[in-house]
């Protein structure tokens, strides 16, 4: 089972996280700010890090910084829901998810499940550049096999909403009103189409995403539409 590391100065927040995956068969290394999680990297093998934004000595962003010149280690940041800055901030520098306290144990652990998979199985895997298949981050579309995976596991989406969310996908960014997505989907025009859309759009979430509620790749742009978010790299 996989070795973590988990970093956070709040030590109570530290032991909840061991006792949770500890539960899960997971290795917990600790640590209670950034230098000290960079020397237990450089002891012991590990396969991902939790890490706090919010520390002394290192914070966990220049942290992640420094780890991300040598070590592509799956990252997970924590941060307070008055830290966004920051949350977008480690993401950029190379943390692969984030979690906003306070939070769920069992989001967190099923995170940390998502990202162990993903590298296990992804990580390595050498990518042939298919046109016939389509990434966001962890998730995948094969055109060809109408398959749709996440983190490697095979996702079932009705004919509707698999042409939805391949509408998003292969205009990763790019924001569509309601009625854009209609009329491109199911080919007629768009009145009174709102709920309509809005169903298929939670479904598809209950199905792709951890939590539904803070999705990760279909994101909503109030006021304007849907979009699924950009991981491409400029």
């Amino acid at each position: 089972m996989a070795d973590i590391l988990v970093c956070d100065d709040d030590k109570e927040i530290v032991e909840a996280i061991e006792i949770y995956l500890t539960q899960e068969g997971y290795h917990v290394l600790k640590a209670y700010d950034g230098e000290e999680a960079l020397r237990t990297l450089s002891k012991n093998h590990v396969d991902l890090l939790v890490i706090d934004v919010m520390m002394p000595k290192l914070d966990g962003i220049r942290a992640t910084l420094q780890i991300r010149k040598e070590n592509p280690l799956p990252i997970i940041i924590l941060s307070a829901k008055s830290e966004d800055a920051d949350k977008i901030l480690g993401l950029n520098v190379g943390a692969d998810d984030y979690v906003t306290k306070p939070f769920n144990p069992l989001e967190l652990v099923a995170r940390v499940k998502s990202q162990i998979r993903r590298y296990t199985q992804l990580g390595a895997m050498v990518q042939e550049k298919n046109s016939h298949v389509y990434t966001a981050g962890g998730l995948s579309m094969d055109d060809e096999r109408k398959e749709v995976r996440v983190d490697g596991e095979l996702v079932k989406l009705t004919p509707i909403e698999y042409d939805i969310l391949l509408l998003l996908v292969k205009n990763q960014g790019r924001v569509f009103s309601i009625n854009q997505i209609y009329e491109k989907v199911w080919n007629e025009n768009a009145i009174g189409v709102d709920n309509t859309v809005a169903v298929h759009i939670r479904h598809i979430r209950e199905k792709i995403e951890i939590n539904p509620k803070d999705p990760r790749y279909l994101k909503v742009v109030w006021g304007v539409g849907y979009k699924v978010e950009s991981f491409r790299r400029e």
